[in-house]
């Protein structure tokens, strides 16, 4: 029997708004917006994530608290110099339509992610892998590869050399295992519901674009028994008071994100929903280094930094605990100790004088008016920020012409370099200065400014290969001080997680990188 929520009927009470009950076998999820794709090989957003990552599972998975346990493998060897794994599979490992999960299958994805043909974003999370990168370029067959099924049970990746952070990786969705079968059936329309096979704790059922995307427990998962949902639905709502008033009337059980000018009266009226936490991420603004923008020019860039009154915009117009950002890495990444900037010594008056002075070296100035367009994503939030941007540099002679997409089109649109200056975020994908400072070496697909140093990428690779996490840390700090003298991008604040959770449910916990299984979801009684 389903079980009407008495956290819907208390917020009844309290709002007024209508809402139909609350079913305690289905989750209703708001996700921040509508995915490109459920394809593990064609995503690389956080609401994407968020419903893939329930419908498969890696080698390693996450626990509800965010830590890394086995998933697909049961338990693993290392050998002693760091550069090679074998992985035993669980022998009760099934797709959702019961053919078992092979060594074969993580084989067949390694290679088609790393298959140029693909063009996956995100592949380049799998360059510690043997030989990934010279596939991804085309300069070496699929078969070179560091990854073999040495039997159906058991699979053996080679890495290029040792990497700290390579089962924290695993758990990402670049690392999911693929149902070869269904691939190669269908194509590139395998992953629509009528075709979708996965091996995570839910299986795809419909999906309407704009609207909802149903997924129903797996019974071929090999946990199935301790998943307590029967379906989850998600719902993908960009506008957050939008998700806000769904969730206030009882249609939605999680609200991922909540609009920050509302923080004060969810705290005095809904404390038990909120969910407020330290985040593993950077909210920063990406400038177009492509030739043809003003934005090549390092004065611009850092005038344009300069004139940012951070504290204005984590005090002021956010308000839930965001820290200013003045470096790429967020704070307590672990192992990493980043550069100290030079900007957040100086004073207002100081940064705003220097920042005059650099645009008008740069030809520009209130007589000479510098034109840019300044894009970001539909979010109340957003809006704001850009627009206190836009005053912010007015001062300078910047005259800035805002412009806003729902999420994919304005993705796609920065990794076209269709864009002048853009709202971009970053979620650490594992607990490692590597996975943000990689966002800015040369030809990478999420290098959304085409940043490019040659000494910053020296710096990268000269990390990659070293084995003491002292001076590997060195070296990444020493390349994150030459992007900020660059000033590649413009950090602007350091996230938290702002979750509203139905107090109804059992199971959720807050960790640093806002990671949350449906598999671990459940109703109180």
């Amino acid at each position: 029997m389903r079980k009407t929520s008495l956290f819907a009927g208390s917020l009844l009470l309290a709002t007024g708004l209508a809402a139909s009950p609350l079913q305690a076998d289905t989750l209703r999820l708001a996700i921040m917006g509508e995915p490109a794709s459920l394809d593990p090989h064609k995503i690389s957003g956080t609401w994407e994530n968020d419903v893939v990552g329930d419908l498969f599972e890696g080698l390693v998975t996450e626990a509800a608290d965010g830590e890394r346990i086995p998933g697909v493998a049961e338990s693993w060897e290392v050998s002693d110099d760091g550069t090679v794994y074998t992985f035993a599979l669980r022998e009760d490992a099934q797709w959702s339509d019961g053919t078992p999960v092979t060594a074969g299958d993580f084989v067949f994805a390694f290679r088609r992610i790393l298959d140029p043909a693909t063009a996956a974003s995100y592949a380049y999370l799998l360059y510690p892998v043997e030989n990934a990168e010279a596939v991804y370029a085309d300069e070496a067959e699929p078969s070179t590869l560091g990854i073999e099924a040495v039997d159906e049970r058991t699979l053996r990746i080679t890495l290029e050399r040792s990497t700290p952070y390579f089962l924290d990786q695993l758990a990402h969705y670049t690392a999911y295992p693929l149902p070869k079968h269904v691939v190669e059936e269908y194509g590139d329309d395998w992953s629509k519901p009528e075709h979708m096979v996965s091996n995570g704790a839910f299986a795809l059922q419909d999906w309407q674009s704009q609207t909802r995307i149903e997924a129903t427990r797996n019974p071929h998962f090999h946990d199935a028994e301790n998943v307590a949902l029967d379906e989850v639905v998600y719902f993908p709502i960009e506008e957050r008071n939008t998700a806000l008033n769904r969730f206030r009337a009882g249609e939605i059980d999680i609200a991922r994100e909540f609009p920050t000018q509302q923080y004060d009266w969810l705290k005095e009226n809904l404390p038990e929903a909120v969910q407020v936490a330290p985040y593993l991420g950077i909210y920063y603004y990406a400038l177009n280094i492509r030739d043809g923008h003003a934005t090549t020019d390092p004065r611009i860039r850092e005038a344009l930094s300069l004139a940012v009154r951070r504290e204005v915009i984590t005090d002021k117009i956010l308000g839930t605990g965001e820290q200013p950002a003045y470096s790429f890495v967020p704070p307590d990444v672990a192992h990493y100790e980043g550069p100290e900037s030079d900007i957040a010594e100086m004073s207002q008056e100081a940064r705003l004088e220097r920042a005059k002075m650099l645009i008008e070296e740069a030809g520009y100035g209130p007589d000479q008016p510098l034109e840019l367009q300044l894009r970001y994503n539909t979010s109340e939030d957003h809006r704001k920020v850009a627009i206190a941007l836009a005053a912010m540099w007015k001062p300078l002679g910047v005259e800035v012409e805002l412009y806003n997409s729902e999420v994919a089109v304005h993705y796609a649109d920065m990794r076209q370099g269709d864009f002048d200056v853009a709202r971009a975020g970053w979620i650490g994908d594992y607990n490692d200065a590597q996975n943000f400072l990689s966002l800015l070496e040369s030809g990478v697909a999420n290098n959304y400014g085409a940043y490019s140093n040659a000494e910053f990428d020296t710096l990268m690779d000269q990390a990659a290969e070293t084995q003491d996490m002292d001076t590997r840390a060195e070296l990444m700090s020493e390349a994150e001080a030459l992007a900020l003298e660059d000033s590649a991008v413009l950090p602007l604040y350091y996230y938290v997680s702002r979750n509203l959770v139905s107090p109804d449910l059992s199971g959720w916990q807050t960790n640093i990188e806002d990671i949350h299984r449906s598999r671990w979801i459940d109703f109180e009684d």
